[in-house]
């Protein structure tokens, strides 16, 4: 039986092994249960941070297309619809999956709950790869400057990038979070 509390197991399962991405993923896991206490988002949003990479994982991998691979494997063990789809939709997913000839396997995947899927966006971006606070700009220029040009991730990322940045602002406005959030979160933690 499903439950939002086995993510981050099933996610430490598979990813603690893959170094920096683990470091990002528990970083973006925690900044959404950090705004799940503060009654921000919900248990799907949370769930979905810390599965939203779990396609990385090489035993998941079946298309090397990481969105569709993990919310692939997430349906298949069951679990909940809109935990699936914003997995499966996450950060422009839509985008890469028109360049690489996905698009039709993506959109066999449940669609997800739109104001949702910005604050997975907005976590995604404002996590580096390392796990450390950053800014969606600097993330988005982060993952270009790591892919070169001819990737269907820079290309992706190339064509989306407005709209990442729009997604964020919008998840930012909605749940009511200053422009620089999450920027100096953890700096202030350890002040108190």
């Amino acid at each position: 039986m499903w439950s939002a509390e086995v993510a981050p197991k099933l996610a430490s399962e598979y990813l603690s092994g893959l170094g920096r991405r683990w470091d990002h993923v528990q970083a973006v896991g925690r900044l959404a249960e950090d705004l799940a206490l503060a009654h921000r988002v919900s248990s799907d949003v949370v769930a979905a941070a810390w599965l939203h990479d779990l396609g990385y994982a090489e035993e998941l991998s079946t298309r090397g297309f990481h969105p569709l691979d993990g919310a692939s494997f997430l349906m298949d063990e069951g679990v909940p619809t809109e935990i699936v789809a914003l997995v499966a939709h996450h950060t422009g997913a839509d985008f890469e999956a028109d360049e690489r000839g996905l698009s039709e396997h993506l959109a066999r995947l449940p669609a997800p709950e739109p104001d949702e899927l910005d604050v997975l966006t907005l976590l995604d971006l404002v996590t580096a790869p390392d796990g450390t606070t950053t800014d969606p700009e600097t993330r988005v220029a982060e993952i270009l400057s790591r892919y070169p040009t001819f990737s269907p991730v820079h290309r992706a990322v190339t064509r989306s990038q407005a709209a990442l940045i729009a997604s964020a602002r919008r998840a930012r406005e909605r749940l009511g979070l200053p422009d620089e959030w999450p920027v100096g979160v953890a700096e202030r933690m350890l002040e108190a």
